[in-house]
């Protein structure tokens, strides 16, 4: 990343580069499937994008940093929001996401798919009004 690193678009779009596991680059070091930004009719920065298994990973090491502690040590409430943060980030689309998640979150793999029909349930729910009662 030579030449680019006091760049202020640089600086502004460093975090969620970081935050996707992404690797900046030179534009003129970007590969095929890289991404090249441009600011202001210049191109500024090449992201790399990371292999989705590895954005997994990723997402994981974060939410754990997040939480201050390992993920397999959180209450079942919290490992319950935490399988729906990955669902909403599409982290089981992923070739053995779940199996991925129910390792890092110390559970079976029954439990995180437990997990993802119960806000499954929640959201049919509030489709529904939020009764409990299904119209007929």
């Amino acid at each position: 990343m030579t030449g680019i690193g006091d760049d202020p678009f640089v600086t502004a779009v460093k975090p969620l580069v970081d935050a996707m596991g992404g690797e900046m680059l030179a534009p003129g070091e970007a590969g095929a499937d890289d991404v090249v930004l441009s600011w202001e009719g210049a191109d500024v920065v090449a992201v790399r994008l990371p292999q989705l298994a590895d954005s997994l990973d990723h997402i994981l090491a974060a939410l754990e940093r997040k939480q201050g502690r390992p993920l397999a040590d959180l209450d079942r409430k919290a490992k319950q929001e935490v399988v729906r943060v990955l669902e909403a980030r599409g982290a089981f689309s992923v070739r053995h996401g779940v199996e991925t998640v129910a390792s890092a979150l110390g559970v079976s793999r029954f439990t995180v798919y437990n997990y993802i029909n119960a806000q499954e349930e929640k959201r049919a729910r509030g489709r529904e009004g939020g009764s409990g009662v299904k119209p007929s």
